[in-house]
């Protein structure tokens, strides 16, 4: 009979309302939830007979919620340096717990803070992940979730680490007098030959450990020197390319510069702009130190004016590390922990992961997601490249809800709620008529 499939139709639309309502109310209390997504709830029809006749049997209908999770939402300013928002696609990849046995799952709520621990947590407890950067500032990207390590900054306090790098700008005086003879290589480092000009630097081994390598320099002609690096005392080193030494030279060669005194690379030794590898004597490890003297052509490193020799500027990394004072996330997703002694170094790089349909993700508490069917494979990349949004550093993305239409709703609902319940009603008092027939 008509009359029942009418009363089903109305049961249909009160289960279809109130999961519509319920869709509203989760949306309203969490209007204030960083990295939110919002439920969108649409409604789909049943049919029982899909011909026209003359009797006419109701469906009724279904709630059909969907989730708003590529909706980008505002991002806001935040005064904590470890606040971070995306700003396009993605998600940022999480663990439920900071060794590797917690579950993945995937979250654009931002807010990380330091736990007791030193990790970087977002307030619901999961752990940020990302790539650890090697002493260059390089990673690998395997696509593999499981090389994601948990970011803490704090481990770094009190551990050593080598130097890696040199830059040199110094400015040798063109109207020096020439060395008479040709030169022979490491007499400036046994002393044999005085340096017209000579600087020292520290470096520092794997164990922290200091040692000291001079670069010195004699002219040998009209825009033309030789510079060689060596390690005083010449005891602190003992191999130099895997080669046994006992003179400490660590690099000797010829400096060519151009009439312009710039830096003329092609006309200089390549020994002396190349790494050193060094072994040093106490048995610590090294890493290769790349020296940066200059650019071919360029003012940037060694320069030949006839200016008096002196060393312009000089950096060299490294060293003891000291207790790591605060953390820092740039634009790139590079994360950062500034020391006390206002060193900065670059330790883990984040990603972001995108997926083909991201409002397929299963929704997880805490407002984080996991993969589903739905959603496809996870791709992991470096922010802004091969469809990855740009992190913003030192913001949060507020909800994705809209109070104002969400109250729309809500008065939608619950007047079509009421209207299913009348038909409901109505439905029962013609089938008490019905009823009343047989009197």
């Amino acid at each position: 009979m008509s009359l029942y499939s009418a009363l089903y139709a109305g049961v249909s639309g009160l289960g279809a309302q109130a999961s519509a309502m319920a869709t509203v109310a989760d949306n309203i209390t969490n209007v204030n939830t960083i990295g939110y997504k919002g439920v969108s709830a649409e409604f789909r029809t049943l049919v029982t007979d899909g011909r026209a006749r003359s009797s006419y049997s109701a469906g009724g209908v279904t709630a059909a919620p969907q989730q708003m999770i590529s909706k980008q939402g505002l991002l806001q300013a935040s005064s904590s340096l470890t606040d971070i928002g995306v700003d396009g696609a993605g998600f940022f990849v999480v663990r439920s717990g900071a060794d590797q046995n917690g579950e993945i799952a995937f979250t654009r709520a931002g807010s990380f803070k330091p736990d007791a621990a030193g990790y970087l947590r977002n307030t619901s407890g999961y752990y940020l992940q990302g790539w650890p950067l090697d002493a260059q500032g390089g990673f690998v990207n395997t696509g593999n979730l499981n090389a994601l390590q948990p970011i803490r900054p704090n481990a770094l306090t009190g551990a050593a680490l080598p130097t890696t790098k040199i830059e040199l700008r110094a400015n040798l005086q063109s109207t020096s007098t020439p060395i008479a003879g040709p030169y022979v290589a490491g007499t400036m480092a046994s002393g044999a030959v005085t340096p017209q000009f000579s600087r020292s630097v520290d470096v520092y081994d794997a164990q922290g450990t200091a040692h000291r390598i001079t670069f010195g320099f004699v002219k040998t002609g009209a825009n033309a020197w030789v510079g060689e690096v060596y390690a005083t005392p010449p005891g602190d080193v003992s191999t130099v390319g895997g080669v046994a030494t006992a003179t400490g030279v660590l690099a000797s060669g010829n400096i060519a510069f151009n009439p312009d005194g710039s830096l003329d690379l092609a006309g200089s030794s390549p020994a002396l702009f190349a790494d050193l590898d060094i072994g040093w004597a106490n048995g610590a490890g090294s890493d290769p130190i790349r020296l940066s003297l200059g650019d071919d052509g360029g003012l940037n490193g060694l320069t030949q004016f006839g200016g008096e020799s002196a060393l312009l500027s000089s950096n060299v990394d490294g060293g003891m590390l000291g207790t790591v004072a605060s953390v820092e996330i740039s634009d790139t997703g590079v994360v950062s922990a500034i020391f006390e002694d206002g060193t900065a170094r670059a330790i883990y790089q984040l990603p972001l992961a995108t997926f083909q349909n991201p409002d397929g993700l299963t929704r997880l508490g805490g407002n984080a997601y996991a993969m589903s069917q739905d959603s496809g494979n996870v791709a992991i990349n470096k922010p802004g490249s091969l469809g990855s949004g740009a992190i913003a550093a030192g913001t949060l993305e507020a909800s994705n809800v809209d109070l104002a239409q969400e109250f729309t709703n809500m008065i939608r609902f619950q007047r079509a709620y009421s209207a299913s319940s009348k038909i409901i009603t109505t439905v029962d008092d013609m089938l008490q008529e019905v009823s009343n027939l047989k009197r």
